[in-house]
Formats: structure tokens, C-alpha cells, sequence
């Protein structure tokens, strides 16, 4: 039964993700209803503990308003934990999530390492290497929320949680490479040490340089694999989902066609993909189905990989 609590809830979950999430936004739109407002619900949750990190000014009704951003991040996560385990949330947002949440019986434990993840962005600010990037924070913080997403999916068979894991591997790293001078400017990078110093290469100055060139285009190749990996998850999900995820996959991964595009310049303004191209790939899912992430129109590239560069 839908109260009228939830039904605040999940049109809010919808106003966040269109807002903030338009690749999610528009790959849901291609879900039954159910499904839909299901993605809207993860999504929320995930751009909600993010603001308080990255977004400390932007305050919603949703989250608590008192103290600093760890203060506040633990207050959430306390508030989610409890509403979780109670089955109920006074907060519409919250009732909304956790109604969705209980529905897909989501594994609880996703939500520890995520926000344990979220936790990290308050005392870290670079990485050593890819190993630790991915291992030590993606891990918790993209990876996982591929797990989330899978019980709203309805997948055909258990091994689509391998490609989930790495698509929401490739979407965060995806962002990482465009959001770099946002990054620099919050005083984190979310891009390998070691690489960057085998390369020459020194975000901090804010210039494409040939070393920011080689740096950059190493790791387009590497989230091309990941998008690899990804994509061979398609076959496993019901028609659908195929299309929203593979809406969501293609649009994304033309990010990273863009900065080439670009010059590899990440720091002049944000890289983006018009919102009638992200229209249009979605309309043409939904009346050809499932888009193929490697055929021509996509414009996703094979993926080239340098030499020692792996996933």
C-alpha cells in the first residue's frame, strides 16, 4: 500500500535524480514504473550522503542540518540504519527508500561499506595507486552501488553481480576524469599517484601538457575496460532493464569520448553530453531495444589498452 508519505517520498527521489543523476534519470525512464521509482530511491540515498561531503552548503530536508559534515554524515547513516531497521521513516525521502530497500530485500551490509566510503572522503585526499583507488575506496563507493541496483534489475541469473560491480566502477571513474578541476578545488584527486608520476603528469597545474595527454588517454583505455566487463552483463538481464542499463552505459561511456574530443582538457569547464543526445539515445531504446554499447552509433571505441595497463 502506497500512503501518501511515500508517494512524497518517491516523487522527491525522482526531483533528486533528474536534478543531479540525468544519465540515471533518463536510462530509468526505460523501467516499468516499479522499477523506476526503485532507482530513484538508491539513487537519492547515494547523492544525499554525497552532498554532505561534497556539498556541505546544500542542505536538504532530508539529512540532518546540525554540526560539521562528519557530524552530519554519522547522523544520516544512524538515521538510515534505524529507519532501516524499524521499517519506517517520519521523513518522506527516508520511508521511501526504505520501503523500496525491504521490498528488494537489499543486502544491508551494501549500505556499511558505503558509507563507510563516504566516511573516507572526509580524511582522505589522494590515492598511491589503481589497486588502492578501486580497492580501498571505489570499492565502497561505486562498486557496491552496482550491487544496490541489481535487486531493482530482476536479474536473469547471479552472475550478472560481476558486470553490476563493474559498471558502477566504470560510471565513477568516468566521473573521476571529468570532474577533476572540481576535485582539485574540494582538494582531493581521484586519480593514481604512481601513474601520474611514471607519466610526469601534475594535475595541480591545470594545463594540458603532453604528460597530461599520455596520463589521461592510460586511463580512458582502463574505463573502457571496465565498460567492457560491464556490457557482457546485458544478455543477463530481462528486456527492460537491458535497455535502461545499457541506455545508462552508452551514455556515460560517451563522456570519455568527449574529453578526447576536448584535448583531454578537463579543467576549462565541465564535459558534458547534451541533454537532447541523452534524450534521443533513450527514445531510440525504447523503440529499437537495447542499444549495443560497441555498435557505430554508439561511438564507443574498443578498447586499446597501453602496455601494464589492466582493469
Amino acid at each position: 500500500m502506497t500512503t501518501p508519505l511515500l508517494r512524497l517520498g518517491y516523487r522527491r527521489c525522482a526531483e533528486l535524480t533528474r536534478q543531479y543523476g540525468t544519465t540515471y534519470y533518463w536510462g530509468a525512464r526505460l523501467l516499468p514504473a516499479a522499477q523506476r521509482r526503485d532507482v530513484y530511491a538508491v539513487y537519492a540515498l547515494c547523492r544525499l550522503a554525497d552532498d554532505i561531503v561534497d556539498e556541505p552548503d546544500r542542505v536538504d530536508l532530508a539529512v540532518p542540518a546540525e554540526g560539521g559534515p562528519a557530524e552530519r554524515l554519522a547522523a544520516f547513516r544512524e538515521h538510515f540504519r534505524s529507519a532501516l531497521a524499524r521499517g519506517y521513516s517520519d521523513e518522506p525521502v527516508m520511508a521511501a527508500v526504505v520501503d523500496s530497500l525491504r521490498r528488494r530485500r537489499t543486502d544491508p551490509e551494501c549500505f556499511d561499506r558505503f558509507f563507510d566510503a563516504m566516511a573516507l572522503d572526509l580524511t582522505r585526499t589522494t590515492w598511491a595507486s589503481w589497486s588502492e583507488l578501486r580497492d580501498g575506496y571505489m570499492e565502497g563507493s561505486a562498486a557496491v552501488v552496482g550491487e544496490m541496483m541489481l535487486p531493482v534489475l530482476e536479474p536473469l541469473s547471479p552472475a550478472a553481480k560481476v558486470p553490476a560491480r563493474a559498471l558502477g566502477l566504470a560510471f565513477q571513474l568516468t566521473n573521476f576524469l571529468r570532474d577533476v578541476a572540481e576535485d582539485l578545488d574540494r582538494g582531493r584527486v581521484y586519480l593514481p599517484a604512481d601513474d601520474l608520476a611514471r607519466h610526469g603528469a601534475d594535475p595541480w597545474e591545470r594545463r594540458v601538457t603532453p604528460q597530461w595527454r599520455a596520463f589521461l588517454a592510460e586511463q580512458i583505455a582502463r574505463n573502457r575496460v571496465l565498460y567492457t566487463e560491464a556490457a557482457r552483463g546485458l544478455p543477463l538481464l530481462p528486456p527492460a532493464s537491458r535497455r535502461c542499463v545499457g541506455t545508462a552505459l552508452v551514455l556515460y561511456s560517451r563522456i570519455l569520448d568527449r574529453i578526447e574530443e576536448a584535448d583531454y582538457d578537463v579543467f576549462s569547464g565541465r564535459i558534458r553530453v547534451p541533454g537532447r543526445e541523452k534524450l534521443g539515445v533513450a527514445l531510440r531504446s525504447l523503440v529499437l531495444g537495447p542499444p549495443r554499447w560497441d555498435a557505430p552509433p554508439v561511438r564507443i571505441r574498443p578498447a586499446r589498452i597501453p602496455e601494464g595497463v589492466t582493469g
